[in-house]
């Protein structure tokens, strides 16, 4: 028999919990280790059962499901997390995912989907209900076409030394290769982070390599 996937579910509805767990456990692929109605108490849950999944409701008795799973980031606990809920608001999708969690499931889903979304989440992939599968496309869509348009708001120098960026070079270097000063690199490189709404150089590098952006070297102009 294969390993059991132990979870912990979090939701304040008695009734859909119970019915939940008699569900997820009918198959024996699940094991539910520990339930609770008060998000409070997740903490300490997750140190106790050490279980390999949380479900999680996206409203707990008027507790934001998403500012609890966040807490429990921030706390260290690194295991997938499911938010469960009645909710297709594609916003709630978006501040779900964004928020750190592995999957976005809807209380009205079939019991087998329900297992197979934890078995998945389980080995590492994001999951979302069938129902809201348009969304998540709609949603990844809207990231590609703003990130294409912050793109597009850069000058070709700056793209020209957001490429150099990607290289880890320093202002020093890419201002000798540019033959322009070093406090016009560093005038560029802090337009480049502000339209791109980026905190650090790091981050302008992972940019353009998500982006593909290929160093272009021959261009000396200021």
């Amino acid at each position: 028999m294969s390993h059991q996937i132990r979870i912990i579910l979090c939701d304040d509805h008695t009734l859909f919990r119970k019915g939940l767990v008699e569900l997820l456990e009918r198959e024996g692929l699940i094991e539910v280790s520990n339930i609770t109605g008060n998000p409070a108490e997740v903490a300490e849950l997750l140190r106790e059962h050490k279980p390999d999944v949380l479900l999680l409701d996206l409203n707990i008795g008027g507790v934001d499901g998403i500012n609890v799973m966040q807490e429990l980031r921030a706390e260290g606990f690194t295991l997938p997390v499911l938010m469960l809920t009645v909710s297709e608001a594609e916003d709630d999708l978006a501040r779900a995912l964004r928020g750190g969690a592995n999957g976005y499931l809807l209380k009205s889903m079939e019991p087998d989907e329900v297992v197979d979304a934890i078995q998945r989440a389980h080995k590492g992939e994001t999951v979302v209900a069938p129902a809201m599968t348009a969304k998540l496309v709609s949603l990844l869509d809207q990231k590609s076409s703003s990130s294409a348009s912050l793109l597009d708001s850069l000058t070709q120098r700056e793209r020209e030394i957001l490429t150099h960026l990607a290289r880890g070079e320093s202002n020093k270097a890419i201002a000798r290769q540019l033959e322009i000063s070093y406090d016009t690199v560093k005038l560029h490189v802090r337009h480049i982070l502000a339209k791109l709404n980026l905190s650090s150089r790091v981050e302008a590098a992972v940019f353009a390599v998500e982006h593909k952006l290929t160093p272009g070297l021959d261009s000396k102009k200021p």
